[in-house]
């Protein structure tokens, strides 16, 4: 089975993760399919049909992104509202998603300690994403843990960064 990466990063070469981790996606042809979001849509006209199709094709679904303000970059939510439609995905003839399993991957910029409770995001990771979670129990879909590096904007050092690479592809062959 061939799992689906949905890449969404705006300026992914000036990326020091997401960059890295699509390096390492690479290498892995026969069992990993790469989509970059900003690459096919610069113009964000989503090829609604193209991408349900796509999906359709795949049981195992990876979004990888960068998280923007405590959610998705915008292009990904576009795609998600546009592809995401009633009567496809949900709805009492929607069911084209029912059973898939779709997982997240994010580069976090701040420390993961800032995720608690006690910390400065005031909010763990698992319920900033409560709205991913939300989604796909609503499409009939499972959602994965999360897999993610924290402190990608200044911390992460480039060890930690290529470690992260080789773990991302152990947490995709691990959930399928």
């Amino acid at each position: 089975m061939k799992t689906l990466v949905i890449i969404t990063h705006p300026s992914i070469d000036d990326s020091r993760v997401n960059k890295r981790w699509k390096q390492e996606l690479v290498r892995y042809p026969k069992e990993i399919e790469i989509h970059e979001l900003h690459k096919e849509y610069a113009d964000w006209n989503i090829d609604v049909e193209r991408e349900q199709q796509l999906l359709e094709a795949h049981d195992h679904i990876i979004l990888q992104f960068p998280l923007y303000w405590y959610s998705y970059p915008p292009l990904l939510k576009k795609w998600m509202d546009n592809v995401f439609t009633h009567g496809w995905a949900y709805g009492s003839k929607g069911n084209k998603l029912n059973g898939k399993r779709f997982g997240i991957a994010m580069s976090i910029g701040d420390k993961k300690e800032n995720y608690s409770p006690a910390g400065s995001v005031s909010f763990t990771v698992e319920e900033v994403i409560t709205p991913f979670k939300a989604s796909m129990i609503h499409i009939g879909a499972a959602a994965l843990p999360y897999f993610a590096v924290f402190g990608s904007s200044f911390q992460a050092s480039e060890e930690e960064i290529d470690q992260s690479a080789k773990d991302y592809i152990q947490y995709i062959f691990n959930s399928r």
